[in-house]
């Protein structure tokens, strides 16, 4: 993979972004007012995906590998896209957004006074939560473009999750004594994590399908072979 084994993440990044740009966006004016349960929950997580990632970047760019540096900054601009698709298809249907809400500032501070490993830790607990969200809102949507825009972020998130965890399984090889330490604790935050999201967007799951306690014991359940290739 490159000289530093991050060269075909930069291509498969790469590839991403020649394939959207021949996609195109999805077509908005198919856009319907989305239940109001559902409105709600996708203004939350367009909130959290609405970051710049510059302390992500300087950090990376701090760790001294150009080639990882790249790939990090094509992962900031996939996740802007995140922010604006959800954005683009709340006005599709006529609903604002939201300025801000309290568990994204907890992230957001959070992260921002980690080192990159641990704020690595901390963004992949995001990643996995957004992968079961993406994938309920997917599969249980009642109209096409909310199912045609979950579907193109939870295919990002699918190799972000990789991604990440090739960074870190690098990073922890330098921690072996307290390695299964910190991706056991990963796991209990996590898990913490997916209670309180489970409990604010619980009427947005049941309304998609997925109910509160399936919604938790799912994303613990993929946390295992995650935290496994961590280590």
């Amino acid at each position: 993979m490159g000289t530093t084994a991050y060269g075909d993440w930069i291509r498969d990044f790469e590839a991403a972004r020649r394939e959207r740009a021949e996609r195109g966006d999805p077509e908005w004016r198919t856009g319907v007012p989305l239940h109001p349960a559902i409105r709600r929950s996708v203004q939350r997580f367009q909130v959290g995906e609405d970051g710049d990632g510059a302390e992500l970047i300087t950090k990376a760019e701090a760790a001294g590998d150009a080639e990882y540096a790249s790939a990090v900054r094509m992962f900031v601009a996939e996740e802007r896209n995140h922010a604006r698709l959800p954005a683009l298809l709340l006005a599709s249907g006529g609903a604002p957004l939201i300025a801000s809400h309290w568990s994204d500032r907890a992230f957001v501070t959070l992260r921002r006074a980690l080192g990159l490993r641990l704020e690595l830790l901390v963004l992949m607990i995001a990643e996995v939560v957004a992968l079961r969200y993406y994938r309920a809102l997917r599969d249980g949507a009642g109209d096409a473009l909310t199912r045609e825009v979950a579907g193109r972020i939870l295919s990002d998130e699918e190799r972000h999750v990789p991604f990440h965890c090739h960074r870190l399984r690098r990073s922890l090889r330098a921690l072996p004594p307290v390695r299964v330490l910190v991706t056991s604790g990963w796991r209990a935050a996590l898990a913490a994590v997916a209670l309180v999201v489970a409990a604010e967007h619980g009427p947005a799951l049941r309304r998609l399908g997925v109910g509160r306690g399936r919604f938790v014991a799912e994303v613990v359940r993929s946390s295992g072979p995650i935290a496994v290739t961590m280590r």
